[in-house]
């Protein structure tokens, strides 16, 4: 049996719809004739592939399911042999699904757009935000291509290359009482109120920290907003715990300032990577935007 690539489209669009109209109009073309090439693809397929219901409504069956997923990966496969057409003369072109941790992104990305885009032009960047598991659930999933994490507790199956290190730090208001020291003692802010991010793998990494120095914090705040964070802190209501680089100053969006202090002892060292399965290979796109991540941040 054979299909054509038309098909494979037709038929996969049918994953993002509920209703035959609704997938047509996104396929810019007619209901009956979208129909009509459903029907002659089961046909080639020799078996059903989904179960058309009143109201124009369709679900599809297991045979339908395990066939839009093959699907999507020879769509996949075949816009990549004709973007390495591109690729093999030098000029770099389509998209990269890239996904990102939450409190990494207004780090990491900015500058990745900034400067990759202007290197690559026809290259079109698309970022997933989430927790860590939300991302590696993604890879896996093969919704994006690859992603930047912390390196802690990821599962196996994921290959990664280091960004750059970073360690977790005390985030200060300006003019706090400490924020002239160059580093700082957890025992010396324990007592004061704590505005946690509640984000995987920052809570669990930040009540860690506590417990092996054997200090219980007062939690004012737990939220999963690494911006609003900042701007509790900046309005001195209490100090955070952040992996970030050390000696960094941000302007939250009210223009108060936080500032990030080292922990003395250093604690929670890790390093930010870029990760993808083990068992997929990299596009030339997305390698191209590791390295340059790996450029630009210099681990």
């Amino acid at each position: 049996m054979s299909f054509t690539l038309r098909q494979l489209e037709l038929f996969t669009a049918l994953t993002e719809f509920n209703t035959l109209s609704a997938a047509a109009a996104h396929l810019h073309i007619s209901e009956s004739a979208l129909s009509h090439a459903l029907t002659e693809l089961e046909k080639t397929a020799g078996e059903p592939l989904l179960v058309r219901r009143k109201a124009r409504g369709y679900v599809l069956t297991p045979a339908g399911e395990y066939f839009a997923e093959r699907a999507q990966e020879l769509l996949k496969n075949a816009a990549e042999l004709g973007d390495a057409l591109s690729n093999r003369k030098g000029e770099l072109r389509g998209p990269v699904a890239l996904g990102c941790f939450t409190g990494l992104g207004p780090t990491v990305l900015p500058p990745l757009f900034e400067h990759f885009s202007r290197h690559h032009p026809e290259v079109q960047l698309q970022v997933s935000l989430g927790t860590q598991d939300e991302i590696v659930t993604q890879l896996h999933q093969r919704n994006i291509d690859a992603a930047f994490l912390y390196d802690i507790d990821l599962p196996p199956g994921l290959r990664q290359e280091p960004l750059y290190e970073t360690e977790v730090v005390a985030v200060l208001p300006e003019g706090h009482r400490l924020a002239e020291r160059q580093a700082v003692a957890l025992e010396d802010l324990v007592a004061e109120p704590l505005i946690m991010l509640d984000s995987i793998p920052s809570t669990p990494h930040t009540h860690r920290i506590f417990r092996e120095l054997g200090l219980t914090p007062s939690v004012l705040a737990a939220l999963p907003s690494i911006e609003m964070v900042r701007g509790l802190v900046a309005r001195g209501l209490g100090y955070s715990l952040l992996m970030a680089r050390p000696y960094s100053t941000v302007t939250t969006e009210d223009g108060r300032k936080v500032l990030a202090r080292p922990l003395k002892p250093r604690s929670g060292v890790t390093n930010t990577v870029a990760a993808w399965p083990q068992e997929y290979a990299l596009t030339a796109r997305a390698r191209a935007v590791i390295d340059h991540g790996i450029a630009e941040f210099g681990a």
